[in-house]
């Protein structure tokens, strides 16, 4: 065993963490895994014969220091973030390891950017929302802004999803995340409109000219972070979100050899600033699976040194975006980007 290749994955039993272990071993890293649930674990390590495997509560300290003792990094999958997020942070810290998570709620990646000084103090990085809901769009809308662009009039995210099937964690995550959502309006930081805006929008087929409705998650505080957006607002289309609030729709289910749904995701993101505007898109297969790809390779570019800076970072600040997603095509995620 590699000790330099050793990463720390907490919920790597979980639907978003499975992916993550298996994007691990396939770029050649060694997987360590933890978690809360003692027969969870057992039944992963099962499926992963010879990774090794921590029992680790997020209220139980030392354990947590045992989970990450000897790793480069720690990838974290295990919601809800508004509970799990600060004290996996603060492991990572006393561990003097970088820290990422998949995290969609607003208010656990703005907790890790409160804690930027003491990161940037030891030298490490942290990377929130590193995932679908957060990083993607982030990465898109960093890329149509030419160098050292950093002032927009108006930024739109677009997602659109064929369906949702939604995992345990994403409807613990639903109960558990009470809180209003935040928009960036005159420059500012406030809650979004209740009932929340609609409008339309076109989207490739198969989704269509279909109305959407507002719902910012973790991009509006990754790219407020580092981009000075008067307007920034995020919308989705409506069939997913009948799906995710109806109790009887079941979880995801595996339709080919790498454990991904059939589910179809878009994400568009405009930019507008003096009358100019520019469009990127991304689009891919299922959201659980396509987070795998975007924090290991976020991952291994802070552990070899390919990231612009220390401490609580978006994406578009700790690295090249364009290049980021070019790199991410062979898994799956294909992008356009209109900048003229």
């Amino acid at each position: 065993m590699n000790g330099d290749r050793r990463i720390a994955v907490y919920g790597a039993y979980g639907h978003t963490g499975r992916f993550v272990v298996r994007e691990l071993l396939r770029r050649g890293w060694t997987p360590v895994a933890s978690g809360r649930d003692a027969r969870k674990l057992a039944a992963f390590a099962e499926a992963f014969p010879g990774i090794e495997t921590h029992v680790a509560a997020v209220d139980d300290a030392a354990a947590l220091d045992r989970a990450l003792g000897g790793t480069r990094a720690l990838i974290h999958c295990a919601g809800p973030f508004l509970d799990t997020g600060a004290p996996l942070l603060e492991a990572a810290l006393r561990a003097r390891i970088h820290y990422l998570d998949v995290a969609a709620e607003q208010r656990a990646t703005d907790a890790t950017y409160a804690r930027d000084a003491p990161l940037r103090a030891a030298g490490l990085v942290a990377l929130p929302s590193m995932a679908f809901y957060g990083g993607l769009a982030d990465l898109l809308a960093t890329a149509l802004l030419d160098d050292g662009e950093t002032r927009v009039d108006a930024i739109d995210v677009a997602v659109a999803l064929d369906s949702w099937h939604p995992t345990e964690g994403t409807r613990l995550t639903g109960e558990r995340n009470h809180y209003r959502r935040w928009v960036i309006a005159g420059g500012e930081r406030q809650y979004l409109a209740d009932p929340p805006p609609t409008r339309r929008w076109d989207f490739p087929a198969p989704i269509g000219d279909v109305d959407v409705v507002g719902l910012p998650l973790a991009e509006t505080i990754t790219i407020s972070r580092h981009l000075h957006c008067t307007e920034l607002r995020s919308w989705m289309n409506f069939a997913p979100l009948t799906d995710l609030r109806d109790p009887a729709t079941p979880p995801p289910r595996a339709t080919d050899a790498e454990g991904r749904s059939g589910q179809r995701f878009v994400v568009d993101v405009e930019v507008c600033t003096g009358g100019r505007r520019r469009r990127a898109r991304a689009q891919g297969q299922d959201i659980y699976a396509v987070s795998a790809p975007l924090v290991v390779e976020a991952m291994e570019r802070i552990v070899d040194g390919r990231v612009r800076a220390s401490g609580a970072l978006a994406p578009g600040q700790a690295f090249d975006a364009r290049a980021m997603l070019a790199a991410l095509a062979e898994r799956g995620i294909e992008t356009r980007i209109n900048s003229t």
